[in-house]
């Protein structure tokens, strides 16, 4: 039987808990709040994050990380991922020896421009070939109420990617292996930031070609970014580049675009941050993903003007009337 780590009782990470327990694993939930970690184990319910939906039996959770970790095959990480540096720091002298590290973070950490597996493979001082990435158009929502959904496993060693595929493939979710990191995690991370585009978008009333525009625009800057650091480019048409960006960009379920609607009908930064109860992971990523994208000479045009409306204050309707004047290009230019 397969033993799973989870760090995070967020709708992601308790959507993923479930996957690894109907897959037939024993799942340790570990969680920082008492009060939800006793909600859960009581009630077999999330009521924070995923309420009326019955969690398996083969889920238990913790605050004791050494609990959580112990004998674990897989250590899961759902957190949010400008905080995953100083968290797994903590626990990193606790993880199993032979344990894959798999994330579920889809961020670029602010100040070194790293993806989550870099960060984790740092912090926790393990090779590339024990941290995998799960990535792909899985809303938590849809997913705990067991609905279809594919998603996709990366990791560069290929076997350690079938591992993790056969310990989360279940009736409703299908996971496709890839040996992609730097693909996979991208088309995760920037996907984000297009639907802070694409939300602002829809508040400002805007209509269907704009926002297809900047769905298919905003995958053409994904693919230039990953070109320029080694990734494949047919992974962006995949699960985890088209997929994903499609999903979140269409779906009100989505965070960042729930958040850039907000701003794009007229409410503050700080009002919208009021309002929202998760992380909306690219509304920190899109600065760090603007540097690195600067660091390699890559043009990301809609993520510049994500930075300037989030960051700089800017007006949506001025960013969009200097987004549209730019010099005329062909469609495949840079790529």
């Amino acid at each position: 039987m397969t033993r799973a780590a989870v760090f995070g009782t967020g709708s992601w990470g308790t959507a993923f808990s479930m996957v690894l327990a109907d897959a037939g694993g024993e799942v340790r939930l570990w969680g920082r709040r008492a009060e939800l970690v006793d909600a859960i184990n009581a009630k077999h319910e999330n009521p924070d994050y995923l309420p009326g939906i019955e969690l398996p039996e083969r889920i238990r959770a913790t605050t004791d990380p050494t609990q959580a970790l112990a004998d674990a095959d897989f250590v899961v990480l759902a957190l949010p991922s400008q905080t995953v540096r100083e968290q797994l720091a903590r626990w990193a002298p606790l993880l199993p020896p032979d344990a894959v590290l798999v994330s579920l973070m889809k961020g670029v950490e602010l100040g070194t421009c790293k993806r989550m597996s870099e960060v984790i493979r740092e912090v926790a001082g393990v090779p590339e070939t024990r941290v995998a990435v799960v990535t792909g158009p899985n809303l938590a929502k849809e997913i705990a109420q067991r609905q279809p959904a594919a998603t996709v496993v990366a990791c560069t060693d290929e076997e350690v990617a079938r591992r993790l595929q056969k310990a989360c493939h279940t009736s409703y979710f299908r996971p496709y292996t890839n040996t992609d990191v730097v693909g996979c995690e991208l088309g995760g991370a920037v996907k984000n930031v297009i639907a802070l585009a694409v939300g602002i978008a829809d508040g400002m009333g805007l209509g269907d070609n704009a926002k297809a525009s900047l769905i298919t625009r905003g995958l053409a800057e994904t693919t230039r970014l990953g070109a320029a650091l080694g990734a494949d480019p047919h992974t962006f048409s995949g699960l985890a580049g088209l997929g994903d960006l499609v999903a979140t960009c269409a779906s009100p379920l989505s965070r960042n675009r729930t958040f850039g609607y907000n701003l794009g009908r007229g409410m503050t930064f700080q009002e919208v941050v009021a309002v929202t109860r998760q992380t909306a992971e690219g509304v920190k990523s899109c600065e760090s993903l603007l540097e690195l994208a600067r660091r390699h000479g890559v043009e990301m045009p809609i993520t510049e003007t994500v930075v300037a409306i989030v960051h700089d204050g800017k007006s949506p309707r001025q960013m969009l009337r200097e987004l549209m004047a730019r010099s005329a290009k062909p469609e495949r230019w840079a790529l």
